[in-house]
């Protein structure tokens, strides 16, 4: 917008680079945005290995990431910090207490860049989206029609930073404890290896309500029972507590052994669970994104969003997904009238790659 351009022509780029002491990173929601912003993460961490690392983020978030060997520091706020003039005033000053020295944001917010530029933080690097990112004075432009990976997008913030190009996948190392935790949980419910790990609910979040994402429970209890009968393995069925519902329907139409954890693990948990399993399926969801960034091998089953947007970011992982005509921008533009009968992957077609998956 011409708004945005006008206002950047007020904030002027920064003239220096510096060894940043303290920095911030901006991604406060949600679940698998933060986990693919780990790559970034872990960029900054090589890129700045003496510096103290930060992460504004609401509580539910934190709980996936806050034991990350790179992360150095929570700074808990609202999962949506710019809500209300309020919220923002208080996220701005909370980062000005940080006393940080770097702030990157991985946000496309007009707002946000103001509340960075508010908070006093001398070097400010962030998305630049059809000129929102005016008061960043790093700024990373990004043409938001263009289909690229957040992960890789999350990347050019830090590469900027550092002044040459980085890579990293993301990534969320499973806690010791919550390994030892799932060996014991499985052992005392007779669940042998192989199993399979399966979430077939998610679609929501602090800003988002997407049903959609989620694929038919006859079709993934299909799916099941044919991946699962062909490798002789178990099903964990997991879910959170709005699930119960899709995870009943499952259930019911399971061949296979199955026992269900639906609501019994918490993230690092899940994490745990997943890394040591066959294989984890579960939708287009941030479990579906910690499980892969776990280590584990992944299966995401992917509706009316990009896989070149947002499949897992890790070597692990097999997006599935029927090509099909999205609107440019991002899952915030998915067609209305998408459906998985017609428009979604079959299971015949879903369970064929899966098991190619598995054998390679």
């Amino acid at each position: 917008m011409m708004i945005y351009r006008l206002m950047s022509a007020l904030f002027p780029q920064a003239r220096r680079s510096i060894e940043p002491r303290r920095i911030v990173i901006i991604r406060p929601c949600c679940i698998g945005d933060v986990v693919m912003a780990t790559a970034a993460l872990t960029a900054l961490r090589e890129a700045f290995p003496r510096a103290h690392i930060s992460w504004a983020l609401g509580e539910w978030s934190a709980r996936a990431i806050a034991h990350h060997p790179a992360l150095d520091e929570i700074l808990l706020t609202a999962d949506m910090p710019l809500a209300s003039p309020a919220s923002f005033w208080r996220f701005a000053r909370q980062l000005r207490a940080g006393r940080h020295d770097l702030a990157v944001s991985l946000l496309r917010s007009p707002l946000m860049s103001l509340a960075l530029w508010l908070a006093g933080i001398p070097i400010r690097a962030g998305l630049d989206s059809g000129g929102r990112g005016f008061g960043y004075n790093l700024r990373v432009a990004i043409d938001p029609a263009a289909p690229e990976h957040e992960s890789e997008i999350y990347l050019k913030v830090v590469s900027a930073v550092a002044g040459r190009r980085l890579h990293a996948q993301a990534n969320l190392p499973v806690m010791e404890a919550a390994r030892h935790s799932i060996l014991e949980r499985l052992n005392e419910t007779g669940v042998g290896k192989p199993f399979v790990v399966a979430h077939p609910g998610g679609g929501q979040n602090p800003g988002m309500r997407f049903a959609s994402k989620r694929y038919p429970p006859d079709q993934f209890a299909e799916l099941l029972n044919r991946v699962a009968g062909s490798e002789a393995a178990q099903v964990v069925l997991i879910a959170g507590p709005g699930d119960a519902d899709l995870v009943a329907a499952v259930a019911e139409k399971l061949r296979t052994p199955a026992i269900n954890w639906m609501n019994m693990l918490d993230f690092a948990e899940i994490g745990a669970l997943a890394a040591e399993s066959l294989l984890y399926i579960g939708n287009d969801t941030g479990l579906t994104h910690l499980a892969a960034a776990s280590g584990a091998k992944t299966v995401m089953l992917m509706g009316p969003s990009d896989p070149l947007r947002y499949a897992p970011y890790t070597a692990k992982s097999l997006a599935l997904w029927k090509p099909t005509e999205l609107a440019a921008g991002g899952v915030n533009h998915a067609p209305v009238d998408w459906t998985w009968q017609r428009d979604g992957i079959g299971v015949d077609e879903a369970a064929r790659r899966i098991l190619a998956f598995l054998e390679a």
